[in-house]
């Protein structure tokens, strides 16, 4: 098996493939495992889809059950991609029964549906982190091999294409990942660079590389301290092999800084911080402008216009989430997997605020006076005690990742209401919001 791929045969796969073929289809509703569902929490997301269609009402959704008060997220859980990756992968399933199946990697990045997957006997092919599980020449033809919602990178496909198994049968690629292929393509065509605001380790951000790549010089900024060390070469401050150096393994074969960050576009990783990818733009466009001394109408000359790569729903939740932290609270609980990207961020947001604990399912409850929560920075669990603190009513606000099954909020949710032994029915609680509610 070929390790190393002519670039004149990926671009053409490029080219030729279901990136530049297809269009957003339209919206529709999907057939989701039952083991993921929530009656109770889908009655509070239709309550409030019928009060604000046009989803511009940010403030959260609020239950009080007497002692406690728990404020749920305007915009939470899985979105059309995850929902169309889920309900693709269970089909696959139950329509092959005799067929080998195999994952890129993880589905998506929730604990409860891989581990479902697994034990319906689907095999993961690579872990999280790119690591192979099962080796390529153990597969044949006949194998089913799915592509997760986060896509995959061009040298797979020609491995994949290589055996003989169909790149695009099982291909549940998310249609807005696809859109910043397309986004980056169009850049690249014409001659810019492009930068992906990405992490470079995330199974999405190299696949947008490896598609990017194949049509223009390419590099990933991590964070906007990346940024404004890239700027040093963009001012032509600092030498090439500086940069070498500096960006190891986040650019593309042959990348120059001396001509390739004369023209740049950026786009992003769909799960990142708006307000962080939008700063790297601005910061990066003001740099470029004040190197070249450029008017207005010459910006686009070296600084491409690209339009905001984020999928709707992460900015629905980034954009719910800052509703959710307007409000008065003791502490936060948001629930996904560990390695969610989109999720960490909800929770990065939520401790600027107030105490924040990010758990990937309700066991992670201990009891009402203890909680085992991933510490984002540690990047491990951390066992707190007294979490909860002691008084009259307490009010907690709930929310999680586009990963994140709604059964497992609802979990949480009772978990946490059983923790007050004088609290109100929960669905006695639920059935009297949705008739104020309409």
């Amino acid at each position: 098996m070929k390790e190393d791929l002519d670039q004149s045969v990926l671009k053409h796969r490029f080219a030729n493939g279901r990136t530049e073929k297809r269009n957003f289809k339209k919206m529709k509703s999907f057939s989701i495992p039952s083991l993921f569902k929530s009656e109770l929490i889908s009655r509070v997301k239709e309550v409030r889809r019928l009060g604000d269609k046009l989803k511009k009402d940010f403030k959260p959704s609020v239950f009080d059950f007497g002692p406690v008060e728990i404020l749920l997220s305007r915009h939470f859980g899985f979105c059309y991609g995850v929902e169309n990756a889920v309900e693709t992968a269970y089909k696959i399933i139950e329509d092959n029964p005799q067929r080998r199946i195999f994952l890129l990697s993880e589905m998506i990045h929730n604990p409860a549906v891989n581990a479902d997957l697994l034990e319906l006997g689907v095999r993961f092919i690579q872990d999280t982190y790119g690591n192979q599980l099962v080796a390529w020449e153990t597969l044949t033809k006949d194998d089913i091999v799915i592509i997760p919602a986060f896509g995959t990178t061009l040298e797979i496909h020609a491995i994949l294409d290589e055996i003989g198994i169909d790149l695009y049968a099982y291909d549940t690629t998310c249609p807005f990942v696809e859109k910043v292929w397309n986004r980056a393509n169009q850049i690249g065509q014409n001659k810019y660079t492009v930068v992906v605001h990405g992490k470079p380790s995330h199974e999405e951000t190299k696949a947008t590389f490896s598609h990017s790549q194949v049509v223009t010089p390419t590099l990933i900024v991590k964070d906007l301290n990346q940024a404004k060390q890239l700027a040093y070469y963009i001012r032509k401050e600092k030498s090439s092999q500086e940069f070498y150096e500096e960006f190891e393994g986040q650019y593309s074969k042959g990348f120059d800084p001396e001509k390739d960050l004369q023209r740049i576009g950026v786009v992003n990783q769909t799960t990142m911080l708006a307000i962080d990818t939008q700063e790297i733009v601005e910061y990066l466009k003001a740099e470029i402008v004040q190197f070249y001394q450029l008017e207005p109408h010459q910006i686009t000359s070296h600084f491409a216009d690209t339009r905001d790569t984020l999928c709707y729903a992460t900015n629905d939740n980034q954009s719910a989430t800052y509703g959710l932290i307007a409000e008065e609270a003791d502490f936060a609980i948001i629930a996904g997997g560990y390695n969610s990207s989109n999720t960490s961020h909800l929770v990065d947001l939520c401790h600027e605020k107030l105490p924040s604990y990010f758990i990937k399912s309700a066991e992670k409850l201990i009891s009402e006076n203890e909680i085992l929560h991933f510490d984002n920075k540690k990047k491990e669990e951390v066992f707190i005690q007294n979490f909860i603190p002691q008084k009259p009513k307490v009010r907690v606000l709930l929310t999680c990742g586009a990963s994140c099954p709604d059964a497992v909020i609802e979990e949480i949710l009772r978990k946490l209401v059983s923790f007050f032994p004088d609290a109100k029915n929960v669905d006695q609680v639920v059935e009297n919001w949705s008739l104020e509610q309409a």
